[in-house]
């Protein structure tokens, strides 16, 4: 089947990118033909006949930048020029969709979250135009709804909120719903009554990742590590709810200094700039500065850019640097995170990120050490220490938790939801 994927980024860090790239392989590998239209392409494709960009999709464009600012923001704002201006530009992306899909002789639409959640408004009018005047089998992929962002796109104007509600989530008949957790499932049959299917972030675990080589020593001396170091891993950008200030308070808690902080990501926004700030003064005051390290600019998310040289590390060099992974998330939409530090084959010592965590992936019997709240308690403290300084329970756990991860959340739970959801698409649009 000739299959269609829009969606608004894709490449680099963002998570609905890097998840609709394993969908692309595995339906690739089912023998499908997978075509990609995007408003941005972060990296070359090696691939580029299946790849077709149309800037006025972007989250970046003068149109959506300016109809997001007078949709959430200005509440003077004419809602009747917007409505104009956000169905001028969807009629524009509508009619680029229409000639793809004849062009490229598209037989099924997958819409990459950009048909759940409004953070490009003409893109999501331009999907409900096209999916119902086309009649195609579509699937929505819907990583996150408008609720999951509190206000942030709750209008000031009544007739914008009328349209949003309106159009996201797309509600065709000829569409099915493909969801993330279990708290999304039961949120959208409750306020729309759409039944959907859950489909999980998954990893490859075919792939070696996290597999520590003669080539880790280097790296580990590079970043102020020693042989006899006891490294925990967080693989996270820098924001308030991936919690590190608990993975802080752990370490401080362990009292023992050959227990490193290795903390991946960056902060994108003046809130995570804020929030750094704020851990570099309790991390001054711990006196825990020898033992943490921020380095970002030793690791990128997936691979290096084609064609361009990149020294930067991979997250899996990360991984196989560590003793134990941290994950104390108040909030996610799922936990790739988490996935993370399993494939690696690492122990990971979590917070229970309510509704999502136990209900979606602590319940298939991970062994972990789980907090609630991010509140660190003694027997947690010394459940990690015990671990860390036991080389052979943290690899048991590290087995035991790959082999259940590969059960639930590998390629093959990915191809067979896949299976269903083209299933039911077809039958929805009558196929």
């Amino acid at each position: 089947m000739r299959i269609g994927i829009i969606i608004g980024r894709i490449g680099g860090v963002d998570g609905v990118a890097r998840e609709t790239q394993k969908w692309i392989e595995v339906l690739r590998s089912m023998g499908h033909r997978v075509f990609v239209l995007s408003g941005q392409f972060q990296e070359r494709s090696p691939e580029p006949d299946f790849e077709t960009l149309v800037p006025e999709m972007s989250f970046f464009s003068s149109e959506s930048f300016w109809s997001q600012k007078r949709a959430f923001f200005y509440p003077e704002t004419d809602p009747q020029e917007l409505l104009d201006h956000i169905l001028l530009g969807a009629g524009q992306i509508c009619r680029h969709m229409l000639d793809w899909i004849e062009s490229n002789r598209i037989e099924f639409l997958i819409s990459e979250n950009a048909s759940a959640l409004p953070s490009q408004l003409e893109m999501g009018q331009a999907i409900h135009m096209v999916v119902h005047s086309t009649g195609l089998p579509t699937i929505t992929h819907d990583h996150e709804f408008a609720w999951d962002r509190g206000s942030r796109y709750q209008s000031p104007l009544v007739e914008i909120q009328e349209f949003i509600d309106e159009i996201f989530p797309l509600r065709a008949p000829n569409s099915v719903h493909a969801v993330i957790n279990t708290n999304a499932a039961d949120l959208l049959r409750e306020r729309f009554d759409r039944d959907s299917l859950l489909v999980p972030n998954v990893m490859d675990f075919s792939q070696p990742f996290g597999q520590k080589t003669p080539v880790h020593a280097p790296l580990a001396e590079a970043l102020g590590f020693g042989p006899a170091d006891m490294i925990l891993v967080q693989a996270t950008r820098i924001m308030r709810r991936k919690g590190i200030h608990t993975a802080i308070e752990l370490l401080h808690r362990l009292e023992d200094n050959r227990v490193k902080l290795l903390i991946t990501g960056n902060f994108t926004d003046d809130a995570g700039r804020a929030y750094h700030s704020e851990m570099m003064d309790a991390i001054l005051d711990l006196g825990l500065g020898p033992r943490v390290r921020f380095a970002h600019e030793h690791f990128r998310v997936g691979p290096p850019p084609p064609g361009r040289s990149d020294s930067r590390h991979s997250l899996s060099d990360a991984y196989a640097l560590a003793s134990g992974c941290t994950y104390f998330s108040s909030s996610e939409g799922f936990g790739n995170g988490f996935l993370e530090g399993i494939l690696a084959k690492k122990p990971v010592f979590v917070n229970n990120y309510e509704p999502v965590f136990q209900t979606d992936i602590g319940s298939k019997g991970f062994r972990t050490v789980m907090i609630e709240h991010n509140q660190l308690t003694d027997e947690a403290v010394s459940d990690i220490a015990r671990i860390l300084s036991d080389p052979a329970e943290a690899k048991e756990i590290g087995e035991f938790n790959f082999e259940l991860g590969k059960k639930h959340f590998g390629f093959d739970t990915l191809r067979g939801k896949l299976e269903l959801l083209l299933d039911r698409a077809q039958v929805a649009a009558g196929s």
